[in-house]
């Protein structure tokens, strides 16, 4: 599929959505619904590529909670059954029994192995005022099978996430000295010890987990279970900063059993000497020893040869194919800057941040948008009831309806979980202590944990 701009109207083009994730796919829901035609571009073969990747991972959140309703009732004709809403999810249960159902739904609205290379206003780089806004955008496409392809939209939402920009090892946010070398022995997921492969490879052997949060407690508690069973296998967990009160968590006085469940796991983890902690240490580069690694901090200390490092310290998001847009974003966060201020990890969690649309959203160019994950940079405190709302604005806004656009129409809860993964009790055991993460929606940062009878993730 190749538009010419010349040819079409700006009002007749797609509205180009990019991924074809939870919030990419609600996306392309909600436009269906206001009669405006997607186009969704997924770089991956399937419908929730990233979720695959930690398909053995059961979210903190309940079906109920992770289906958006637009999606739902596009699915409901076709026979689709919903899932029990009080059950919680794998990532594989989601993109199996909900993602690809929808994606199938829409059929040719979706395309698979088209990953986009760039994004700009046809005929104008950044740099040119001159009838800009009247210009349609040229997305420009490269697809697994080489093909190079420029396509025209009349908006753009990027739904991209930031699963594929993991956050580096060098804790001045570049990649530490030697780390790409010694890239073989580095891994920035949590790794997935069911599988015999990956067990092998951290079995009986040293590793080093550098990160603080949920995605690093799962990859202790993890190691720890696989050092039981597997003598001579050990974890040093590596902080940035010092171990306070709140490191583990609220343990068994957290309002989310799940989150307190996970921290205890991790202490328990240091405590029973599976793994040790290193505070304070901020890696600059990443040393040669034989067959081994040693990490080496700011302040000039070295760390104990390890054979393996986990790489745990956040995700950001992908810009570098939109450069010939006019972003405005914040400084710090590479969020939007209405809504920077709104979702500032220092500040808040993923509870206290105020449901958001069209306004927060909106760049100094007109038409495009980044929504769910990727629309808060480096914060971690993303929901994907956040993001279901987020697109129901967005549509709104694009199909001339200003009044729902700008219309709240999501209650979050007071507190939540975000950033990551957990292991805590069977789903039923968890449900009856108060349910998972916020006690409703989902966090996309995800870490993995044990098999899938282990709850974790979102």
């Amino acid at each position: 599929m190749s538009l010419s701009i010349n040819s079409v109207s700006t009002g007749q083009l797609p509205v180009v959505v990019i991924g074809a994730g939870p919030v990419g796919l609600a996306a392309a829901a909600r436009l269906v619904e206001r009669g405006l035609e997607p186009l969704v571009l997924e770089a991956g073969p399937s419908a929730g590529t990233a979720v695959r990747e930690w398909a053995h991972v059961r979210l903190f959140s309940t079906w109920s909670e992770v289906i958006d309703p637009a999606a739902e009732k596009l699915l409901a004709p076709t026979g689709w059954t919903r899932p029990d809403g009080s059950a919680y999810p794998t990532g594989g249960d989601w993109a199996e029994q909900y993602l690809q159902p929808l994606a199938d739904v829409l059929g040719d609205r979706v395309r698979y192995g088209a990953a986009v290379t760039g994004v700009a206003r046809a005929g104008r780089d950044r740099v040119v005022d001159s009838g800009r806004d009247a210009q349609p955008f040229a997305v420009h496409i490269l697809s697994a099978d080489g093909r190079e392809e420029r396509i025209s939209a009349r908006a753009v939402v990027d739904a991209s996430g930031t699963w594929s920009s993991p956050g580096p090892l060098g804790a001045d946010g570049l990649p530490a000295l030697g780390e790409k070398a010694a890239a073989g022995h580095v891994s920035h997921r949590v790794p997935d010890l069911g599988d015999p492969v990956v067990r092998a490879r951290y079995a009986g052997r040293h590793t080093a987990v550098v990160g603080s949060g949920a995605s690093a407690f799962t990859a202790l508690a993890a190691l720890a279970d696989l050092a039981r069973e597997e003598p001579g296998t050990h974890a040093v967990w590596v902080l940035r900063r010092g171990i306070t009160g709140s490191t583990f968590g609220g343990g068994e006085a957290d309002q989310l059993p799940a989150r307190g469940a996970l921290g205890l796991r991790a202490q328990a983890a240091v405590e029973e000497g599976h793994a040790s902690a290193v505070t304070g240490f901020r890696t600059q580069a990443v040393e040669r020893d034989g067959d081994r690694l040693v990490l080496v901090a700011e302040d000039g200390r070295r760390l104990d040869p390890v054979d393996e490092v986990i790489v745990l310290t956040g995700l950001r998001p992908d810009l570098s194919f939109l450069s010939e847009l006019r972003l405005g974003l914040d400084d710090r966060l590479q969020a939007p800057v209405a809504l920077a201020p709104l979702i500032d990890p220092n500040v808040h969690s993923c509870g206290t941040v105020h449901p958001h649309g069209v306004n927060e959203l909106s760049h100094p160019e007109q038409g495009v948008y980044l929504v769910g994950m990727k629309s808060y940079g480096r914060a971690p405190t993303f929901l994907a009831m956040t993001g279901y709302e987020q697109v129901r604005s967005v549509t709104a806004a694009l199909a001339g309806d200003r009044e729902a656009a700008e219309r709240v129409e999501l209650t979050l809860p007071e507190t939540g979980v975000c950033g990551g993964a957990g292991l805590f009790d069977e789903p039923d055991t968890a449900a009856a202590e108060g349910g998972g993460c916020c006690a409703a929606p989902a966090t996309l940062q995800i870490g993995t944990g044990a098999p899938a009878t282990a709850s974790g993730g979102c």
